[in-house]
């Protein structure tokens, strides 16, 4: 469920993505866990202004989440959208 890698997202986009992908993961514990993570991170980084550097960090974080995704035996939902 996660973007095609090489797509252009804005960091919204991705934030709300990533929390939607939140709702697959199988217990609630991990869900909070997550979207805590993605909140904490997108808060972290509101301040980056180099647009080679957020790109750097959306493909980062697309990267983590579909190892996430792989980890709970969940990679056919990396590649949906």
């Amino acid at each position: 469920m996660l973007p095609l890698v090489g797509a252009e997202l804005t960091p919204v986009q991705l934030y709300r993505h990533l929390l939607r992908c939140c709702r697959q993961l199988p217990s609630g514990a991990m869900q909070q866990h997550y979207r805590h993570a993605i909140r904490q991170g997108y808060t972290s980084h509101s301040d980056e202004d180099d647009p080679e550097r957020i790109q750097m960090i959306i493909q980062r974080a697309v990267a983590d989440a579909g190892w996430v995704l792989d980890k709970v035996g969940m990679k056919a939902l990396f590649y949906l959208i």
